[in-house]
């Protein structure tokens, strides 16, 4: 069995993509909130954006063979209003804990020739998004980094991919439409689809991609939005 890190854990598309890849390794958890982790067996309370070094500890100690960078945070506002806490913030986890994590879970992950890495981005990383230019920024990073660290990482038969979704079913989805400039019905006119898109949906394409069926699939930015991405 392998072993599985998913950051974000304890709601929304982490506890999905937890709770759809219990059958395939060992799930280790990270989050804020320590009352809702303790419905894992394993777990390590961590903030991404104060702490990151008990979780790069956590994530060394439990040799990760699988590492899910899902935790994220979301600010709306134009940017001549974003304070520098908030900039640092966004910056830290979106961007740099992945990256710092990513560096300490490849260590194992090269010593076993087998490893995969997935990156939970967003449309917003994608197409952009006004008055969510952090938001953004911070999720395009992870797109160049996914490209450069499959180039890098390949000869280890170590796979990274980026999973964007589009608007999510999810609290942190629902508070997102609430900060928005638009209604809820508004924001689904825009969606092809014209439905939000289910935390089940990016928890199956996860499994998948972490699957030997997957692991010609490397360095890719998916897009699971609902067809937000290619118009309405």
């Amino acid at each position: 069995m392998v072993n599985i890190l998913v950051t974000g854990a304890t709601q929304g598309i982490g506890k999905a993509i937890a709770e759809e890849l219990s059958d395939v390794g060992t799930i280790f958890a990270t989050g804020r909130n320590v009352e809702l982790l303790r419905e894992y067996k394993n777990y390590c309370v961590c903030d991404l954006a104060t702490d990151v070094e008990t979780l790069e500890s956590y994530i060394q100690s439990k040799k990760i063979d699988i590492l899910i960078n899902n935790a994220g945070e979301y600010i709306y506002g134009s940017i001549d209003k974003m304070t520098d806490e908030q900039i640092r913030e966004i910056f830290e986890v979106n961007l740099l804990a992945p990256v710092k994590l990513i560096a300490k879970a490849s260590v194992n992950m090269k010593k076993n020739k087998w490893g995969r890495i997935i990156n939970i981005g967003s449309i917003s990383g994608i197409m952009g998004e006004a008055n969510a230019s952090l938001y953004s920024s911070t999720k395009s990073g992870l797109v160049g980094l996914t490209r450069a660290l499959a180039l890098e990482l390949a000869e280890y038969n170590i796979t990274v991919n980026t999973v964007n979704p589009g608007w999510v079913d999810t609290e942190m989805g629902m508070t997102s439409v609430e900060l928005s400039e638009f209604f809820k019905d508004e924001i689904l006119e825009t969606i092809p689809q014209r439905r939000f898109v289910q935390p089940i949906e990016i928890a199956k394409l996860v499994k998948y991609l972490v699957s030997d069926d997957a692991k010609g699939i490397t360095g890719q930015s998916i897009n699971l939005c609902a067809g937000l991405s290619v118009g309405i």
